[in-house]
């Protein structure tokens, strides 16, 4: 025989005697039967090896090489003496398929990465409508609740909802869950799937400064510190800040707006951490206006809140920084200032842990990855399990669906 053992121990598919191979620029062909075995008659039970005859069916396979792989395989149909015939078992074959096992397990495994199903529908000469109906076989549950929990919002526009919900483990680095909906309303129903001795169990909650979450930790995880994200209480002053810088601008010559548009960067960063040109460069444009001067004075009053290392120093130079901003005559800051004492214990709850919506927002920088080079998706069901496909390892095969399509 032309191929030896080897050939069909390389190959990979268990009982296939493999009689040649032909091979083009695109295309591998190989030719093959299976182990003659003595099979149990699905009619009386009984074992008979009688062969009644041969079909050829044409099997698509892994690709080898970068080309497109088929087996072309002579089923046997074996007659028993009850006069039933059938065909013989073919375990990498499922019942009423074209494609073997492994390709479909290759296939659900290529969608592990951000790439479309019309890419992965190329790779393996396959529709695009065969690799989703593949990838909807992969099924993923409710899992179990974390010590710490992170929640937050992405853009994701699938059944004619704005924004989705995404759930995180932020410790262990795992997508929980990804909701359709962000309301209150919505995710107080979800959270209710638990029981509350699951929900006591959670030690912490981590989220943004968006009142619903923080009502929904009220009420459902009492017994967890509400954390609010570090990123989200700091940008309220830079968005006061640069609120007052553009004002400022405005009022300029074109001279100085062009002079503002080019340094601006500067007057963000620390000025302790500016070279002397630098600082230069800003006590220019803080001369311009004492509101600006006044506002980066409070900006840079707050960055060294950021250097205490505990809650309790943290709550003291927060507290003196609330009142003395609430009185600067500068209506951004105060509203500022009032947005800081009214989540006052999520902010200070961030000086007492060092968990972050970060592992999130990389999550969240993903799926918009994912999102854009599919063109959106439609089918939250098929979203939904995409996300958690990419970030988990663990899922289930609807075995029903598996064997109808």
């Amino acid at each position: 025989m032309l191929y030896t053992y080897s050939t069909e121990e390389l190959i990979g598919l268990q009982d296939l005697i493999i009689g040649k191979i032909e091979s083009n620029e695109k295309e591998i062909h190989i030719y093959g039967k299976l182990t003659r075995k003595a099979h149990c008659c699905p009619n009386c039970s009984a074992k008979t090896d009688k062969i009644h005859d041969y079909r050829e069916q044409i099997i698509k396979d892994i690709p080898v090489y970068g080309k497109a792989a088929y087996i072309h395989l002579q089923k046997r149909r074996y007659r028993c003496q009850c006069g039933k015939r059938f065909y013989e078992k073919n375990i990498f074959l499922p019942r009423y398929h074209r494609r073997t096992n492994r390709l479909s397990a290759y296939i659900i495994d290529r969608l592990r990465n951000i790439v479309t199903f019309t890419d992965v529908g190329k790779e393996v000469n396959l529709s695009t409508t065969t690799i989703m109906r593949t990838f909807d076989l992969v099924s993923y549950g409710l899992r179990d609740l974390p010590s710490v929990i992170s929640i937050d919002e992405f853009k994701g526009n699938t059944n004619k909802e704005k924004y989705q919900c995404i759930i995180t483990d932020p410790v262990n680095k795992v997508v929980l869950d990804i909701l359709p909906k962000r309301y209150e309303s919505y995710l107080t129903t979800y959270f209710l799937r638990f029981k509350k001795s699951e929900r006591d169990k959670v030690t912490s909650f981590v989220s943004d400064m968006w009142k619903p979450y923080a009502s929904l930790a009220s009420k459902l995880f009492k017994k967890a510190d509400q954390i609010v994200d570090k990123y989200h209480w700091i940008r309220q002053v830079f968005w006061a800040f640069d609120g007052v810088r553009k004002e400022v601008q405005k009022k300029l010559s074109k001279r100085y707006r062009i002079y503002f548009k080019h340094s601006r960067k500067l007057l963000f960063k620390r000025f302790n951490d500016l070279t002397d040109e630098q600082k230069q460069q800003v006590n220019i444009m803080l001369y311009t206006s004492p509101s600006l001067s006044t506002a980066h004075f409070y900006k840079e009053e707050f960055l060294k809140i950021l250097d205490c290392t505990d809650r309790d120093s943290a709550k003291a130079a927060l507290s003196d920084w609330i009142n003395s901003a609430y009185d600067c005559g500068i209506e951004r800051f105060k509203k500022c200032a009032q947005t800081m004492i009214n989540w006052i214990t999520g902010i200070l709850n961030s000086f007492s842990s060092p968990i972050t919506n970060g592992f999130t927002e990389g999550c969240n920088n993903k799926i918009k990855v994912l999102k854009r080079i599919a063109y959106g998706y439609q089918n939250f069901r098929r979203f939904r399990n995409r996300i958690l496909h990419i970030f988990s390892y663990q899922f289930s095969i609807n075995a029903k669906q598996a064997t109808a399509s």
